[in-house]
């Protein structure tokens, strides 16, 4: 197999060991024997482990920022968008160990800088992009600040993270973070946007169940 293929497969298993089991209790030697090599052709390829898991969080988030950029895209307005997103997120986090935040600002402060970045980037400038939309469509409400309740948005992405919070032996990540994206949609539309919310919920839940 070329080098590059290598690399690539090392950073695809290594994605999936993070995501299911967390950062910190995942070693260099749990991804050789995942992937069938040897420790020696990780450390051809990478520095560490610190390498190989600011790579995946580099990647994992500009998937990410590719899919933000298309549901935007196609959206038919502010609401379509975050009907959209809702979806997104459940299928995002469905079976992302809740200690893998922790695990990256505890351990791991260069991939940690990666997140804080994709947060301050990505999703901060599209959460304010699709209030101020909503806004003028008339599906938010006016007295709504774009600025603040997008900076709410991202503490509310963390705090369902948080095991202290939320604990994973009670909760399940996605149900928490479906429960707190419908209440801060809630709390900023009209009665115009929370009639359509609703229906685009319905209709999205609808084309899941019949895929």
């Amino acid at each position: 197999m070329e080098d590059l293929n290598t690399r690539e497969k090392i950073l695809k298993g290594a994605d999936g060991l993070f995501t299911k089991y967390g950062v910190r209790s995942i070693s260099m030697d749990d991804i050789a024997r995942h992937l069938s090599v040897s420790k020696k052709t990780l450390y051809q390829h990478f520095a560490d482990k610190e390498d190989i898991v600011t790579l995946v969080c580099q990647a994992h988030l500009q998937e990410s920022r590719n899919e933000f950029e298309s549901i935007h895209a196609s959206a038919e307005n502010a609401i379509d968008e975050l009907a959209k997103l809702s979806l997104c997120v459940r299928k995002n986090v469905e079976d992302v160990n809740p200690s893998l935040l922790f695990d990256l600002q505890k351990y791991y402060p260069k991939a940690w800088a990666v997140w804080l970045e994709f947060k301050r980037m990505c999703i901060y400038d599209s959460v304010k992009r699709n209030l101020e939309q909503g806004i003028a469509e008339g599906f938010y409400r006016t007295e709504i600040n774009a600025e603040i309740l997008s900076i709410v948005r991202m503490a509310l992405i963390e705090i369902a993270f948080d095991d202290k919070t939320f604990s994973q032996d009670k909760f399940k990540m996605a149900e928490v973070q479906m429960q707190i994206f419908d209440q801060f949609v809630y709390g900023i539309v009209t009665e115009k946007g929370r009639k359509l919310y609703q229906k685009c919920k319905e209709k999205n839940s609808t084309e899941v169940v019949t895929r």
